[in-house]
């Protein structure tokens, strides 16, 4: 098995012993983002649709860096400390997915790193690199 770290200064710098995303073969796992802004490595202020709107700018950043986009996601992980908020969750999700959508699993949780509201991890699957023929 061969394990390749990815990692972007676009994305917020992992704040413990993990790394941004590791690839194996043509799967990606990205780790879990909460809305921290990569510049501060703050939350952003605002309310819970932006924190939404943060943490998938921070996967998308991510995906891109391990050559992939967000429509490469089979798999999204939400975590929310109030579940009243997965409506807002769906309707920003729209802004950024288009069907086929990922399978997704939405998790209510007492708390989060840094007093966030929301954290996502995701596995995306990459198609094999193509290479024209010389």
């Amino acid at each position: 098995m061969n394990k390749e770290i990815i990692h972007t200064l676009e994305a917020p710098q992992a704040i413990g012993t993990y790394s941004q995303a590791i690839k194996v073969d043509n799967t990606v796992y990205l780790s879990g983002q909460i809305p921290l802004v990569p510049e501060t490595m703050e939350i952003i202020e605002g309310d819970i649709r932006a924190q939404i709107h943060q943490v998938f700018c921070n996967l998308r950043a991510v995906a891109q860096a391990s050559r992939g986009e967000l429509s490469d996601i089979v798999k999204l992980n939400v975590y929310l400390t109030d579940l009243s908020h997965f409506p807002i969750v769906n309707e920003v999700m729209g802004e950024y997915f288009s069907v086929p959508y990922p399978a997704r699993a939405a998790i209510g949780v007492a708390a989060l790193p840094k007093g966030s509201g929301v954290e996502m991890d995701a596995i995306m699957h990459l198609l094999p690199q193509e290479y024209p023929a010389c």
